[in-house]
């Protein structure tokens, strides 16, 4: 089961974080829209309704999680660098991706609204100044002090991870 919630492995933060491996994690991030429209390209209504494993979100319900999580992550990368290390609003996320108007949403909303949020995104990102990567905000359920850049990797994983469940779904079911 952990291979299945987990296809690509946990996401790790490197010790040491070069510039380098920022520039490469904002590619990923410019990258995956693209990558998820083809993921799903030519999917029908039975297989996005199909669980990416036993017990877990399908298909249409991973592609609504997306712009719904990285609006938030857009959100609190504004709120770290416009204020002094503030308590960001967390939220429930299975409680989001069973909302009941994600059964009829189509998913071209979705993907054109990551699209959309990652454009924005990616051009702030890749402004960042060396100082503005260090700038924090602090998890209010656990109070982790979360650093911009290993914020930045880790949704570089996210998008990665949420990928890898829908292409290994069609990989074993051979769609």
């Amino acid at each position: 089961m952990s291979g299945l919630s987990y296809p690509i492995g946990q996401f790790e933060a490197p010790t040491i974080i070069e510039l380098e491996q920022i520039t490469q994690w904002i590619d990923e991030i410019a990258a995956l829209p693209r990558l998820m429209e083809s993921a799903v390209a030519g999917l029908s209504e039975a297989q996005l309704n199909t669980p990416y494993r036993p017990e877990g979100w399908t298909v249409r319900q991973v592609i609504h999680h997306m712009p719904d999580s990285h609006m938030g992550s857009y959100c609190r990368f504004h709120w770290a660098l416009t204020e002094d290390s503030p308590v960001i609003k967390a939220y429930d996320e299975k409680a989001f991706a069973a909302m009941d108007y994600h059964k009829d949403l189509p998913i071209d909303i979705s993907l054109g609204l990551l699209k959309a949020i990652h454009a924005r995104w990616v051009i702030m990102l890749r402004n960042l100044s060396p100082s503005d990567l260090e700038r924090t905000f602090v998890h209010p359920e656990t109070k982790e002090i979360n650093v911009l850049k290993n914020v930045i990797g880790l949704y570089a994983w996210h998008g990665k991870h949420h990928l890898a469940h829908i292409l290994y779904l069609k990989k074993r079911m051979n769609w």
